[in-house]
């Protein structure tokens, strides 16, 4: 993907419970970005420097903006921190973390950028150590003007290759929004100025169409369950799907036979980019034949085509038109 700058976050980051502002989060996701533009995937314990200008480039703001929100965000930055839950590696009880973003962070005013050192406890949540990892392109969220709709991108996100989020408890889901206890607290008000308010600017600003549904204990509330699909660019929409096929008759837009889906599902799963993308608890088996339908589904399957491509696979000859 052209100028692609991936933003890459383990899932546990995902799901965590924090509240920042939206210079703040931007500012994360650049030096996520410059991390990785600088070849410091593993040790990003140098120093990552953010300018203004990139700032005003990516997120479409006027210069003196770009120059407040780096100077604001500063302070916000140092104290900020955010909570997640895990499994103690020495005891395996379940254990709760408390995790600051930076160990430094500096601005210089007369050069218009910050300089920031995330902790060593954030280090390892995005740089792709491990195997349940969540990652988009940043122009998805960069004209998002709402901190809880670039949350509940991230959130759906986790979940991309579903389509579906599973029930996120109210008190929950308002934490991991970053909803703080003071506000918004009447469900009519929170859904309208959260949810609905982030639905709004994700369907308008971002590649998904996003909905949600409501879980209901008696009368109250409790929780919700996020729904979205990809949108369609105008190259997908003329496909259609060939419903009667046969092991060595080729598919009519993606030119795989079912011998080759069963093949490269099962290759594709086995890759570490795509297997730490399985939906929490789906077993192999499962996030197979998952990924086997995306290959025989015309608007899914384009997704795949760099895997498929470094797994070796080349598309059959006398493809029927």
């Amino acid at each position: 993907m052209d100028n692609c700058k991936l933003v890459t976050k383990d899932n546990k980051l995902i799901s965590a419970s924090y509240s920042l502002g939206i210079p703040e989060q931007r500012i994360i996701f650049l030096a996520i970005v410059a991390a990785r533009g600088q070849d410091k995937l593993i040790d990003a314990r140098g120093v990552l420097q953010i300018h203004a200008s990139s700032y005003q480039e990516q997120f479409k703001v006027e210069k003196h903006t770009s120059y407040d929100a780096l100077k604001s965000a500063t302070r916000g930055l140092f104290d900020a921190y955010f909570e997640y839950d895990d499994i103690h590696e020495q005891t395996g009880k379940p254990v709760h973390h408390l995790v600051n973003w930076v160990q430094k962070i500096s601005y210089i005013d007369t050069a218009g950028m910050i300089e920031l050192q995330f902790t060593d406890a954030v280090i390892p949540l995005i740089t792709r150590l491990s195997e349940q990892y969540t990652e988009y392109d940043l122009k998805q969220v960069s004209e998002l003007q709402s901190e809880y709709a670039i949350r509940l991108y991230e959130l759906m996100m986790q979940w991309k290759t579903v389509g579906k989020t599973n029930k996120i408890a109210t008190d929950d889901l308002r934490k991991k929004l970053g909803v703080k206890p003071e506000r918004y607290k009447e469900m009519h008000n929170f859904k309208a100025r959260v949810l609905d308010h982030a639905k709004k600017q994700i369907n308008e600003h971002t590649d998904i169409t996003a909905d949600y549904v409501q879980h209901k204990t008696g009368r109250v509330i409790t929780g919700f369950t996020f729904t979205f699909k990809q949108k369609k660019v105008p190259e997908q929409i003329a496909t259609a799907t060939n419903k009667n096929r046969d092991n060595a008759t080729p598919d009519l837009f993606h030119n795989m036979t079912d011998d080759q889906i069963i093949t490269f599902s099962k290759k594709l799963a086995a890759l570490p980019e795509l297997g730490s993308n399985a939906p929490v608890g789906m077993k192999t088996p499962d996030f197979v034949a998952m990924i086997a339908d995306d290959l025989k589904d015309a608007d899914k399957q384009k997704k795949y085509s760099k895997h498929l491509a470094k797994l070796g696979f080349k598309a059959a000859k006398g493809k029927v038109k």
